[in-house]
């Protein structure tokens, strides 16, 4: 689909919100840990104004994560994968197509070769199959003498399905971090962070997170020997890092360490798979990547497998792929994710494109947009791109007219859960699933229109026109002298960056645009700013449409973060009059 050019609804001004942290605090902070203010200021504002709490997150340590053997049904699951192992059954691994998904593929298909066992996988095609899991596949397993089914980042709403393997005699291990329904399924051992009366500390971890205490927990009861155990789950940890990020869980505690860890050393990685997804990604030899550069640059080459093509392509990649087939499997994810790119910014447009046809009102709580032919691989970006454009619950959703059905995925804000509105018309779907910010749902064409009134009447009881303007909380104010290398050297130690650990946003007041802004590649600008006497660059990606807003004297909310070409920079999310 190529993208046209359209006139772009008009964006509702954000709030920008400031609360100063406690002076006191900031200056506790900055003397017993010898922090910058701006630096103190941030951990303050972030909950971490106790001196020790605030060491504990400055540096991550793998002592801080929690022993697996506290999430209800590990012990049970690591018995009867051992027992599985010992007596040589046919063991399947039952995924996803996302990076979540492949990734617990594949640490947990490496644990179990470590431990003397051999394993088979399935992925689910996006297009084909859906997300999760199929009673023909359980079927066509037990065909092939498969007695142990463990699923990864999948399960925990396939009672049914679960069901008919117990049937078939197959035993299932569901391993995966969604919200359950009222009753887990049927398995021989559940194991998720998130299943009624689990005491595991740390509900925010990831399908993978979730695989790699399986993996310790089977290590641990293996007679692999400790040194090579730690070895291993060092490795392991690598893929439970990208996936921590890709996943967009938050980054705080025990999912902190985990990426902290897990991304050190990712550069020397002896995996030809990941090296040469490395090299495409535009990783530098000799850097190990940032949690940015994974979410921006690794992850959706990862997922533009599971989007545009056959997912089983980075399994393969990265448990099985010489040198030679490991660059060629990189490149075609490459050319997969520009295309995925380009699909993306079609149905950007042609929904943007609609929206300026019809506005959007205030009475419009919810969005949902769908279209003939629309690629389903891409409706959840999509839906993330119109969130940040009208900031409330959005939906997209390809219309098959073969199959009479229509697929697609559903991004929310912070204060509405999509999956509570969608248990609330559940007559509706032939299949859904989510939890609070992403859903997915499969529904007849038929009853589209039903499903947007309901949609809309249910975020309209609890979403008010006042929730639909954007808000910027900003971690601390500056001036643009202080602004310079050292200060962003300082806000790097707050990283890994990622979901509710984002890059510290700082206000800059009163500053004055300095000279014309200049528009890099028709939608980017670069300009400058000064202030009592110093200057600095500003970068504003996919801000061109704002380009009158670049004058006079403004009001910045930028982050400020380290540049591979300009050592650093100053990266803008909002601008306003400096009269406001």
């Amino acid at each position: 689909m190529t993208p046209q050019p359209v006139t772009a609804p008009a964006r509702r001004p954000a709030l920008w919100l400031w609360r100063p942290p406690d002076a006191a605090q900031v200056q506790r902070l900055q003397q017993e840990l010898a922090l910058g203010s701006a630096v103190a200021q941030v951990l303050v504002r972030r909950g971490y104004a106790d001196p020790t709490a605030a060491q504990a997150f400055l540096h991550p340590d793998l002592s801080q994560l929690h022993p697996g053997a506290q999430l209800l049904g590990l012990p049970r699951a690591v018995a009867r994968l051992s027992l599985a192992i010992q007596n040589r059954e046919k063991i399947l691994l039952y995924g996803d197509y996302d990076v979540d998904g492949t990734m617990s593929i594949v640490l947990l298909t490496k644990a179990i070769e470590i431990a003397g066992g051999q394993s088979e996988f399935h992925v689910p095609h996006r297009l084909r199959e859906g997300y999760g899991m199929r009673a023909e596949i359980i079927t066509e397993a037990k065909s092939r003498g498969v007695s142990l089914i463990v699923s990864v980042d999948t399960g925990i709403r396939a009672g049914a399905v679960v069901e008919h393997a117990r049937t078939l005699g197959i035993d299932v291990i569901v391993t995966d971090h969604h919200l359950p329904e009222a009753e887990v399924p049927p398995a021989i051992a559940v194991v998720n962070p998130n299943q009624p009366g689990c005491p595991y500390p740390n509900k925010d971890l990831c399908g993978a997170g979730v695989a790699f205490k399986l993996a310790e927990g089977l290590l641990l009861a293996s007679s692999v020997p400790p040194e090579r155990q730690r070895k291993v789950l060092d490795s392991l940890m690598k893929l439970a890092a990208i996936a921590t990020v890709a996943d967009v869980v938050p980054l705080r505690g025990e999912n902190r360490v985990l990426v902290h860890h897990g991304l050190l050393g990712l550069d020397r990685t002896p995996n030809p798979g990941l090296r040469a997804l490395l090299n495409v990604a535009g990783i530098p030899p000799g850097q190990s990547p940032s949690a940015r550069q994974v979410g921006f640059q690794i992850g959706p080459r990862i997922n533009a497998a599971g989007r545009m093509a056959d997912a089983r392509d980075i399994v393969d990649l990265l448990l099985s792929a010489p040198p030679d087939r490991a660059q060629a499997i990189a490149q075609q994810l490459d050319d997969l994710n520009r295309e995925r790119q380009e699909t993306e910014a079609g149905m950007v447009a042609a929904i943007l494109e609609q929206c300026t046809q019809t506005p959007v009102t205030d009475d419009q709580a919810a969005l949902v947009f769908w279209g003939e032919g629309w690629h389903k691989g891409v409706v959840g970006i999509v839906a993330s791109r119109i969130v940040d454009r009208f900031y409330r619950p959005v939906f997209v959703l390809g219309a098959d007219p073969d199959t009479g059905l229509a697929t697609g995925s559903g991004r929310g804000v912070a204060l509405f859960h999509l999956l509570d509105a969608l248990e609330s018309m559940p007559e509706l779907f032939t299949k859904f699933g989510g939890h609070k910010q992403a859903a997915g749902v499969t529904l007849p064409q038929s009853k589209l229109e039903e499903f947007r009134t309901r949609l809309q009447s249910f975020a309209a009881s609890r979403l008010f026109p006042e929730d639909f303007r954007p808000q910027l909380e900003l971690d601390g104010v500056v001036e643009v002298p202080q602004v310079g290398e050292n200060l962003v050297r300082q806000i790097a130690s707050l990283a890994p960056f990622g979901n509710e650990n984002d890059p510290p946003l700082f206000g800059i007041f009163g500053a004055m645009v300095v000279g014309p802004p200049k528009v890099i590649k028709d939608q980017h600008v670069f300009f400058n700013v000064g202030q009592d006497g110093r200057q600095i660059k500003v970068k504003a990606w996919r801000k061109a449409d704002r380009l009158t807003e670049f004058a006079g004297r403004v009001d910045l909310a930028v982050t400020l973060e380290e540049d591979k070409f300009d050592g650093w920079s100053a990266v803008l999310r909002d601008i306003r009059p400096a009269a406001q």
